[in-house]
């Protein structure tokens, strides 16, 4: 089975709609095997975001992603990581189709609701710096 993480990033925590992201994507058949409520450190958010630390909204985007708790998720499931990211639609939410997360809640690139890994290597690298393995709950299949 593939694994995905999924922040719920400041906009969507504070709209108050972590519960209506994480029931799409229970109705749409994936098991949550990790969870935390967690105020992202800024060493953290240097590793997730380094393709981006040589870039003009760097600062801007560690303010953003440091302003409230966000609600890191760990997913499971078949082809997992494409499905989730077609569920939140594009990154840009003035882009995004109603239907998806970022259509119907985000307002811009930046406050677009939620974060997706972009693929098997982001996904593992982001799980390594969330979650401890203890953390991880190992269905019996």
């Amino acid at each position: 089975m593939e694994r995905t993480v999924v922040l719920i990033k400041p906009d969507a925590v504070k709209k108050g709609i972590i519960g209506k992201i994480i029931t799409r994507l229970e109705n749409a058949g994936f098991t949550m095997i990790a969870a935390k409520f967690l105020r992202l450190p800024e060493d953290l958010l240097d590793d997730w975001y380094a393709h981006h630390k040589d870039k003009s909204f760097f600062p801007e985007l560690k303010t953003f992603m440091t302003s409230t708790p966000v609600m890191a998720i760990l997913w499971e499931g078949k082809d997992v990581i494409k499905k989730v990211r077609e569920i939140c639609g594009p990154t840009d939410s003035r882009k995004a189709p109603k239907g998806t997360i970022r259509g119907d809640y985000g307002r811009d690139v930046q406050e677009n609701a939620i974060h997706a890994s972009q693929d098997a290597h982001a996904a593992n690298k982001e799980m390594d710096l969330i979650f401890l393995p203890h953390e991880i709950h190992e269905y019996n299949r």
